[in-house]
């Protein structure tokens, strides 16, 4: 029998040379974002962090990914927005809760590894972590040769926070009078790119590089527009004693998130006066002629966050979140539900 040839990881397609790079440069940001909490450094088996000194803490956890967002970052070659799109996203979800970030690990896989566009990925990731005041303590950086296609990649994160558990937000207080509160989503966030993309540059003959007059800039610019974080407003409501609830308008957009705080036998009146929806989502709706609840469902429409609060305390609200340059929007209120009738209805 003839001796096989001498076959080496990198004739498998993976190269360590390769992901060395993109770690050493991985590491660097990583402890940019270090805070006293983190005991370990990048490179262990498993991450340490000490938790914060709570009387009852209330550790609260997400994991989430960027969807198809990440299509418009291999068609363009921006890869250093997408990763503070995920952190801003996972911390949206948890501050809902009253949660506090702590810390946040990754996942990148990838066919092929560039040590560039890996970096530039982190390099969002360590942004959203640094503003958001949580730590970069670990992740995992695969290189997997065949599961995907040339240039393209997943990204997938959680995160990790705490809260004493008598201050959780849990929306059980919600009663009927409470009024809601909004504020301006950035975009379309990180939510509806599959429908978007299709509409925009299958329907519409459109590509990330078209300007779109009523954009008043490229697609690309829009649809890469990050995922804001709402931590400082929520956080300043919370501390504040105001607030009774909290949703962050993802998936599902207004439609099906609000629900999540409202208890048994309450609905949420929205006002469609309120605010002007912006031109992307119009711009959506007209070009792929999508259905009014296909529309509602699948985009915040310009939404990112809605506060619930007792009526009688709307008016501190408001002057608090002024105070922080936000510019927030009565939304509409909370009202009984009639048995026959959504949990949301529009008027």
């Amino acid at each position: 029998m003839a001796k096989a040839r001498s076959i080496s990881y990198r004739d498998a397609g993976v190269s360590i040379d390769e992901a060395d790079r993109a770690v050493s440069a991985i590491k660097r940001m990583a402890r940019a974002t270090f805070t006293k909490g983190v005991l370990t450094d990048i490179g262990t088996f498993g991450a340490c962090f000490e938790l914060p000194k709570m009387k009852n803490p209330v550790l609260i956890s997400s994991v989430d990914g960027v969807g198809t967002k990440l299509k418009l970052a291999f068609l363009t070659g921006k890869h250093d927005t997408i990763g503070e799109d995920l952190v801003n996203h996972s911390v949206n979800d948890i501050a809902v809760q009253g949660a506090l970030p702590l810390f946040f690990l990754d996942y990148f896989s990838v066919g092929k590894l560039d040590a560039r566009v890996a970096a530039a990925v982190v390099s969002g990731m360590a942004r959203g972590c640094k503003r958001n005041g949580c730590a970069l303590i670990g992740g995992e950086t695969a290189e997997m040769p065949g599961m995907y296609q040339d240039g393209e990649y997943d990204l997938a994160g959680t995160i990790v926070g705490a809260a004493e558990k008598s201050k959780l937000i849990t929306g059980a207080k919600v009663a009927r009078g409470d009024m809601l509160l909004a504020l301006p989503s950035t975009g379309l966030h990180t939510n509806g790119y599959s429908l978007a993309r299709k509409v925009l540059f299958e329907v519409a003959g459109l590509n990330p590089d078209s300007y779109v007059a009523d954009l008043g800039r490229t697609v690309a610019e829009e649809l890469l527009t990050v995922h804001r974080s709402y931590l400082k407003p929520l956080r300043a409501l919370h501390e504040a004693g105001v607030l009774k609830g909290a949703v962050h308008v993802t998936g599902g957009g207004i439609t099906d998130n609000t629900p999540r705080v409202l208890p048994k036998g309450l609905a949420a009146h929205i006002d469609l006066k309120a605010w002007k929806v912006p031109a992307v989502f119009e711009l959506l709706r007209a070009a792929g002629n999508v259905p009014e609840d296909d529309w509602r469902r699948t985009f915040n429409l310009g939404i990112g966050m809605i506060f619930v609060v007792a009526a009688k305390k709307a008016d501190r609200a408001m002057a608090i979140l002024a105070g922080l340059q936000e510019k927030p929007f009565p939304l509409g209120e909370v009202i009984k539900r009639k048995s026959n009738r959504p949990r949301v209805e529009y008027e």
